[in-house]
């Protein structure tokens, strides 16, 4: 038996997480100076960061259907379809990487589990019977939303949605969930903390549909988590460590929509080339350091070649921002206003390039 090497991934991947952790922070910090200054009326300091598009995937899941309908790929939000494409590719190649290796709530979920670890000295979870059922959940919602985006809504409602005043406004929306959080979203958000501290991962693992989608776009990854049962001494150390709690010492494949790639199993593994990240148990093996490299370059590449292809910066202007934001409240920013497809198309007038607002029009609402 060859003792497997010293090298551990966990320190590089812990890294990585809160290099994305701080991008975040930072993104979210540079949108709310620039939504501000335009509410106080003064001109922007800060660039609007396109990076806080990864929180509008609903937008994103509309902007691909239209984009394979029509060919359009759409510059309200742009960057929201790139980071879907981004996240897709790379659960299609490197499984669900993304949610142990860039997600945020994927690092605040690890933590709130470490915290779970200290105050009960173990991990709890759920009996099989009650675990199952509840991991449906996560797939009823994004069924749920695929459903309404990919039968319900047909081309000219999508070009509606999209070029509505309520989707072009949705980042500005979403900034005010958090910074005008009702009482209802506090206990929310709050009740979700503590369950995530009584059972890990409780969001991950149970509601997350963002979680599910490519949970179920990893089952076509050729690319998992083998088992080299001959050398295997049944340790049990990988399914110990495995947060996802996957028995993947009974495994010879890991097939599981749960298996995040966070390359603990491998780390913890005693015997050399007993567990390793491979296409094949023979051949087309992608070393820890390597895979690292891959999430980083799909990121980078990935928000570079939209840079470059002019599809990552919307093409809504400061002076369009002003008005949506100085006009928020109006019921044409309401998305249960009726059809998602009726809006004052006088004023809004859906199109591929820059479209003014209004104000900028010289018309008065």
């Amino acid at each position: 038996m060859k003792k497997a090497d010293k090298f551990r991934i966990q320190p590089y991947r812990r890294l990585i997480q809160v290099g994305f952790v701080l991008l975040t922070l930072w993104i979210g910090i540079e949108f709310y100076i620039f939504v501000a200054q335009l509410q106080s009326g003064a001109i922007p300091s800060v660039s609007r960061p396109a990076g806080v598009e990864a929180f509008l995937p609903i937008s994103a899941l509309i902007s691909f259907k239209y984009w394979v309908l029509t060919g359009i790929f759409n510059t309200i939000h742009p960057a929201a379809l790139v980071f879907l494409l981004i996240f897709g590719l790379t659960a299609l190649f490197l499984k669900k990487g993304f949610c142990s290796w860039i997600c945020p709530f994927g690092w605040l979920s690890e933590m709130l589990a470490k915290v779970h670890i200290k105050i009960f000295d173990r991990q709890f979870k759920l009996p099989k019977w009650l675990d199952y059922p509840l991991r449906s959940l996560k797939y009823m919602l994004l069924f749920f939303f695929v459903y309404a985006v990919f039968v319900q809504m047909t081309e000219p409602i999508l070009r509606d949605f999209i070029y509505s005043p309520y989707n072009r406004i949705a980042d500005v929306k979403m900034l005010h969930f958090f910074t005008e959080m009702s009482e209802l979203t506090f206990w929310t958000l709050a009740l979700l903390v503590g369950l995530s501290l009584a059972l890990p991962y409780f969001w991950c693992r149970y509601l997350c549909p963002y979680g599910a989608l490519l949970g179920a776009i990893s089952w076509l990854s050729p690319f998992k988590i083998q088992r080299n049962i001959p050398s295997c001494i049944d340790c049990e150390k990988c399914t110990n460590v495995c947060p996802a709690k996957i028995l993947v010492h009974k495994e010879k494949t890991v097939f599981s929509d749960e298996c995040h790639a966070c390359l603990h199993c491998v780390d913890v593994c005693p015997v050399k080339n007993t567990l390793y990240f491979s296409a094949t148990n023979t051949k087309y093996r992608v070393p820890r350091k390597i895979y690292a490299w891959l999430i980083i370059i799909l990121f980078v590449g990935g928000t570079s070649l939209a840079r470059i292809f002019g599809v990552w910066d919307t093409n809504i202007s400061n002076t369009e921002y002003k008005y949506h934001i100085e006009n928020i409240d109006g019921p044409e920013y309401n998305h249960n206003r009726g059809e998602v497809s009726e809006y004052d198309k006088e004023k809004w007038q859906p199109a591929t390039s820059d479209v003014k607002s209004p104000a900028e029009q010289g018309q008065t609402r």
